[in-house]
């Protein structure tokens, strides 16, 4: 674990070594002393811990079966087997809802594209039991959300996350919307834009042009990313969570394992000024997976600016971090306010400062206005902004 700026292996927990030694390693590996040693220093319960945060435990399993693991406690072996036994299960039953809604939005005439869940296992590891997923993930055309929010209750979900927004700011603030299914125990995430604003990204159109078609789904054809648009996806989602998730790097793994368009790739990710966020995934799978690059993927890897972005992102790596879990620490909240701005593009950045000096919902409920006089948050929001800072100042000195 060499050349990632200023982090190094004596950085990370022998527990998060050892978890990157096994993720990476190939069957037949003879382990030498100094890997031996980190295999008797380990708490093994640690090892766990990780395993089931970085959600990487089913591969680890599969390592467990294929690998020789010197000094894994049997509680440690038949952890993992009882938790893959439990996921094989849990995909399945995805598996087949994904089918189930996949169909009933083409027969409502919604073209549809699976982001994540049971098409990313079977195409990255070649099953689905390797990989873990707790919801389902689709994008539609933004014109054709109506017409799935109106489909949806009909097959059991009821919507979970409902959005506050003024003049329209969901569009672009945004980028999908919950839905929840009760009785199946089933999130389902219905995304109208890859990533939220403000970003770059292929028009569904070209998504849908380059798409594939999942062999896993029998009764009815389900439909997910090309290839390319894979890699820009998963790419700039776990940028965008601070690649917090091990698993998320080693989707990375296994999709360049398998070949890229390596002229395509490099293409989208310069037309959507992505470049330095996938080369940021790279950097961060070489480095801690062993990820094999090719001279055109080694060179957006070895790009100064990706070196910098992998570098911020071993705050995330170095910590069991869930940063859908509120309220963050001050630190971990201020940190990663800074990364995202740090991930955007100039441009995208430019765009984000001036998008502050359009309402948010939160202007409407300082100072709550009829729908047709909205358009005069633009001119109140400095005023309201002033007037929150001053409330809450005030709240603070009286709490003193």
């Amino acid at each position: 674990m060499k050349n990632l700026m200023h982090s190094d292996a004596s950085e990370l927990s022998v527990e998060l070594q050892l978890t990157l030694l096994l993720l990476r390693s190939e069957p037949g590996k003879v382990w030498n002393a100094e890997e031996r040693e980190l295999f008797r220093q380990a708490d093994w319960a640690h090892v766990m811990e990780l395993a089931r945060h970085h959600r990487v435990y089913p591969y680890l399993h599969r390592q467990a079966r294929q690998l020789d693991f010197p000094a894994a406690p049997e509680r440690v072996t038949g952890s993992l087997a009882r938790e893959y036994r439990h996921n094989v299960f849990r995909m399945l039953h995805l598996a087949g809802e994904m089918e189930t809604v996949s169909e009933q939005l083409d027969l409502a005439g919604v073209r549809s594209l699976m982001l994540k869940g049971p098409v990313l296992a079977h195409d990255l590891y070649g099953e689905l039991s390797l990989r873990t997923s707790c919801d389902l993930d689709l994008l539609v055309e933004i014109e054709q959300l109506d017409r799935v929010e109106r489909l949806l209750p009909s097959l059991g979900y009821v919507k979970d996350d409902y959005i506050e927004t003024v003049l329209g700011d969901w569009k672009w603030r945004h980028h999908h919307i919950t839905f929840y299914h009760a009785e199946k125990g089933i999130k389902l995430e219905v995304h109208w834009r890859l990533n939220p604003g403000p970003s770059s990204e292929p028009a569904f159109q070209e998504l849908w042009q380059r798409r594939r078609q999942t062999p896993l789904a029998t009764g009815y054809p389900v439909y997910y990313l090309g290839r390319e648009d894979l890699f820009l996806f998963l790419a700039s989602h776990g940028a965008r969570h601070g690649w917090s998730r091990l698993r998320w790097l080693l989707d990375i793994d296994r999709l360049v394992r398998q070949g890229l368009d390596e002229e395509k790739l490099t293409s989208l990710l310069h037309k959507h000024r992505l470049s330095p966020v996938g080369g940021q995934a790279l950097r961060l799978a070489s480095v801690l997976l062993g990820t094999p690059l090719t001279a055109p993927l080694a060179r957006l890897a070895s790009d100064r600016r990706a070196g910098k972005l992998a570098a911020e992102a071993m705050f995330y790596v170095r910590q069991m971090l869930n940063l859908h879990t509120y309220p963050l620490t001050e630190e971990v909240n201020r940190y990663h306010r800074r990364h995202l701005f740090s991930l955007m593009a100039p441009s995208h950045k430019a765009l984000f400062l001036l998008s502050l000096l359009y309402p948010f919902y939160e202007d409407a409920r300082t100072l709550p206005l009829p729908e047709r006089a909205h358009f005069l948050y633009f001119p109140l929001r400095p005023f309201l902004c002033v007037w929150r800072m001053a409330r809450r100042f005030r709240y603070q000195e009286g709490g003193a």
